[in-house]
């Protein structure tokens, strides 16, 4: 029977304000958790950089205080505080602080190019901020206003008088009702930030502080985040490529390097590319636009691509090397550093956060640029361009072997493997002490192949999740090339083909987030081991990595939880001999720790804990096939829960 509801006006709910954005953070900042907490700075630091870009400003501070509030100042023109003329019992500072939608980045008469072209930034976090201070030195004069929650609490007040330099200052700390989850500010998160935006200006200067403590403000805090600090490029991005490979040995002594400005466009564009011998270290490879990072790339990054391939593919033809039509994007990039930086006017990202950029034009423009200029760099360095052009087909040949190659065996300790699934193998030349550790993603893999121990210790990369194999016809588990890779780097087989000398590493470590994600990555994993190289179980050589998910501080003692729990418990400890602040901190991913934090929590092998995965029971394995095969077939839904919630039926585990 259908239900009975009078749906009348009084139903229909409307929003006024930024009733919408506290409502709906997600909608505004994409959710609640750290990064959209960060993305708050990011949205304040943008707006200064624009007047940077615009030509009106020189200088940026950035302070992170000890009370979690983030302060933003400008030395630009300072956001206009007269009466505005739609509302003329508001400033236009008032306006654009409570209004969505609003701003001087609608038109083409203030600034040519910008980042924040919505008019929702200043005005979004100071919706989801506890408490935001505005403060602006401009007309003579010193004005400043209070807010909390989007609303202001005082009037515009003139505080002083002022005949300096114009500027803006933002002070703001986040609303914990909103960011329940986590609402303090991570250092080394905002230093990174503030150093990128000084990179893609030349010549702009960003002073930064954070106040740890504020009895010591000079004194450095533990780790890479100083107190105090001051970045100044004058080369823009051919100095941040030069950072980037300190610590490793080029292909090109000195970075391709190009910036131009677009006639037929209001903008430019500069990028800096450069290679690294050692395919094994971790290389940057961004964009960005109007100084926002579009960590999904987009059309200025694919314009980028499409240059450099079929540059390379014309420099390949035209020294007659054969191999030059089968060259692809990825060849040319493995071992390849470069950053893109474009400015144009009305771009167009994909979601307020701005992870990726959409305009169409933007991939023409940057191809044809990039191409013309790496065209003429190959021909006028024909020696260096050589040396290019053999590392990009030793790549493409690598690839090619692999793909024709199932299984194969360690040949020496100084020739690691080269496939698409980025294996970063160890350097001896037996499987006695070796272990290769399986983790989920690129920016996983980047840490731990900084983390590890190169002598015995491997990285696979995987690329998302697993096929389930469970599920999936053994023609569509052969032509998958993830399992392909996965069977190639272990050199053991499978099936009836299996063979216990083959293989390659002593331990098989499966290492993801200690997350739902990071446990389903897992289960699919042992899935495959668990049907397809069972003796691999039998025989001891497959074991869980255990990540610390919670990271516990309190002043220099550093303590790691794997769980609510034990935070809980360490939580409780520490308060019992100090009242001092205790700071707790979320670890999305293996990504977000630092090598030496992956290093000591979860791969040296002095300091980690390993779970091995052992058979149940060996006297009714037939029964227990059939349980995965149900379990991990035809209800994905059901799958993970059930495994989670009854693994001691099917997988023993032990610690050792």
């Amino acid at each position: 029977m259908l239900k009975q509801h009078n749906y009348q006006a009084a139903d229909i709910k409307v929003l006024e304000g930024l009733e919408p954005v506290r409502l709906r953070p997600g909608m505004y900042i994409g959710g609640t958790d750290s990064k959209a907490l960060h993305h708050l700075v990011a949205e304040i630091v943008d707006n200064a950089m624009d007047e940077v870009i615009a030509g009106y400003a020189s200088e940026i501070n950035v302070e992170l205080s000890a009370d979690n509030f983030i302060t933003v100042t400008d030395n630009g023109r300072g956001i206009p505080v007269d009466k505005h003329p739609k509302y003329p019992d508001k400033s236009a500072l008032e306006v654009i602080l409570t209004t969505l939608h609003s701003g001087g980045k609608f038109s083409n008469k203030v600034y040519d190019t910008a980042g924040g072209l919505h008019g929702v930034g200043l005005s979004v976090v100071n919706a989801l901020a506890k408490e935001l201070i505005a403060e602006v030195r401009r007309d003579g004069a010193v004005w400043q206003q209070r807010y909390a929650k989007g609303a202001p609490t005082t009037e515009l007040l003139k505080i002083r008088e002022w005949s300096l330099r114009s500027g803006t200052k933002i002070t703001f700390t986040p609303d914990p009702q909103i960011f329940k989850d986590g609402h303090l500010f991570n250092p080394s998160t905002v230093f990174a930030m503030v150093r990128s935006k000084a990179y893609l200006h030349k010549g702009v200067k960003i002073n930064w502080r954070y106040y740890k403590d504020a009895k010591h403000v000079e004194e450095n805090v533990k780790g890479d985040v100083p107190n105090a600090a001051t970045f100044y490029f004058p080369n823009g991005l051919q100095d941040f490529i030069n950072q980037q490979i300190t610590e490793h040995e080029t292909i090109i002594e000195n970075c391709i390097y190009q910036e131009t400005t677009f006639t037929e466009h209001v903008g430019k564009l500069e990028w800096a590319l450069n290679w690294l011998q050692d395919d094994d270290a971790t290389v940057v490879q961004t964009s960005y636009c109007n100084t926002i990072h579009t960590m999904q790339g987009g059309t200025h990054e694919t314009g980028f691509r499409n240059a450099l391939i079929k540059s390379i593919r014309q420099y390949a033809s035209m020294v007659d090397a054969k191999i030059a039509n089968q060259i692809t994007i990825e060849d040319a990039l493995q071992g390849a550093v470069f950053i893109l930086s474009l400015f144009i006017a009305g771009p167009s990202f994909q979601g307020q956060t701005k992870e990726r950029l959409l305009n169409p034009e933007a991939t023409k423009l940057v191809e044809n640029a990039v191409k013309s200029y790496l065209d003429h760099w190959f021909a006028d360095n024909p020696q260096v361009g050589k040396q290019v052009l053999d590392k990009i087909i030793n790549n493409c040949q690598q690839r090619l072997q692999a793909r024709k190659n199932k299984e194969v065996s360690r040949k020496s300790p100084t020739k690691s493997l080269k496939m698409p699934g980025k294996l970063a193998d160890c350097t001896a030349p037996r499987s006695q002490g070796t272990e290769i550790f399986f983790v989920e993603g690129d920016s996983a893999g980047g840490s731990a192949k900084q983390a590890r121990n190169r002598e015995l210790q491997a990285i696979f990369s995987l690329r998302g999740k697993l096929l389930n194999v469970a599920s999936s016809s053994l023609e569509k588990m052969k032509a998958n090339q993830e399992i392909n890779d996965l069977v190639q780097v272990l050199g053991c087989g499978i099936g009836n083909n299996y063979k216990e000398e083959k293989l390659r590493y002593e331990k098989v470590i499966i290492m993801t987030d200690a997350d739902v994600d990071g446990a389903h990555i897992a289960s699919l994993l042992m899935t495959f081991f668990f049907l397809h190289t069972p003796k691999l179980i039998e025989n001891g050589h497959l074991f869980l990595a255990q990540p610390p998910l919670f990271k516990v501080t309190q002043g220099e003692k550093v303590f790691y939880a794997q769980d609510e729990q034990e935070k809980d418990g360490i939580v409780n400890k520490l308060l019992k001999k100090s009242k001092a602040r205790i700071d707790i901190s979320r670890f999305k991913g293996l990504g977000e720790m630092t090598p030496a934090q992956l290093r000591q929590t979860t791969m040296d092998i002095k300091t980690r804990t390993l779970i091995k995965v052992v058979f149940a029971t060996n006297e009714n394995i037939d029964s227990e096939t059939d349980l995965v095969q149900r379990l991990m077939g035809k209800k994905p839904e059901s799958r993970f829960a059930f495994i989670k919630e009854n693994a001691a039926k099917l997988i023993g585990i032990v610690d050792i």
